[in-house]
């Protein structure tokens, strides 16, 4: 079998295809099988030399499209505004109506395999990554005195854990009206750290985190 001299290649029609497959017909109907056929006369064997899996696929993704729409990558052109504000625009480019709806469908089909220990782990270090990205706004909001002086990394960890680990309801199980109670419970703490970044426009937003991390009015609804 000849050596594939372009990998990087093979990456990307797997990726492209997956994406749009996903898109199409939904992460679980997907086959490894269906992007195969997709992959203009690629083998399975060439799938299996760069994935392992579909949950593979999913994360290079996600990980792709996070990296092309970079909201911290955004922010640094914004040199009029201050941290809080560049960390309340980052929340708008993920979440907002500029938000990348590709990525929003990725991760709405990412949340049932949290149950997955391996597909956890990387989600904690992913999270590890944002918080560290965010610190960064979080101690310039903390130098211009937009945010409250203080130990700017655990303020930015307990920012992380709040919104991506403890508002996921994979991981904690709750409908529309625990979601809201939550999100309040969160503007408090974050406003008694000197930490305001849950305005009304980002409170109006919520319908949009709610929809991101698969929340229903109610437990018992399809």
């Amino acid at each position: 079998m000849p050596r594939n001299k372009h990998p990087e290649e093979t990456v990307k029609k797997i990726l492209t295809a997956s994406l749009d497959l996903f898109l199409k017909k939904g992460y679980e109907q997907t086959t490894i099988l269906d992007i195969v056929n997709n992959l203009g006369g690629l083998t399975r064997g060439a799938f299996y030399h760069h994935f392992k899996s579909k949950e593979e696929v999913l994360e290079a993704l996600g990980e792709k499209l996070f990296q092309e729409d970079n909201p911290f990558e955004k922010v640094k052109e914004e040199k009029d505004l201050s941290g809080l504000e560049k960390i309340r625009m980052v929340m708008q480019y993920s979440a907002g109506e500029s938000a990348d709806t590709r990525r929003i469908e990725l991760n709405k089909m990412s949340l049932p395999l949290m149950s997955s220990p391996r597909f956890l782990a990387q989600h904690l270090k992913d999270n590890h990554e944002t918080a560290r990205a965010m610190q960064v706004l979080v101690e310039e909001g903390m130098a211009d005195g937009s945010i409250r002086p203080g130990n700017a990394k655990l303020v930015t960890e307990l920012f992380v854990m709040l919104f991506q680990i403890w508002m996921i309801p994979a991981l904690y199980p709750m409908d529309a009206d625990e979601f809201g109670e939550k999100a309040m419970l969160i503007k408090e703490v974050l406003d008694g750290l000197g930490f305001p970044v849950m305005d009304e426009t980002f409170l109006g937003m919520g319908e949009n985190f709610a929809d991101m991390l698969g929340v229903q009015a109610h437990p018992d609804t399809p």
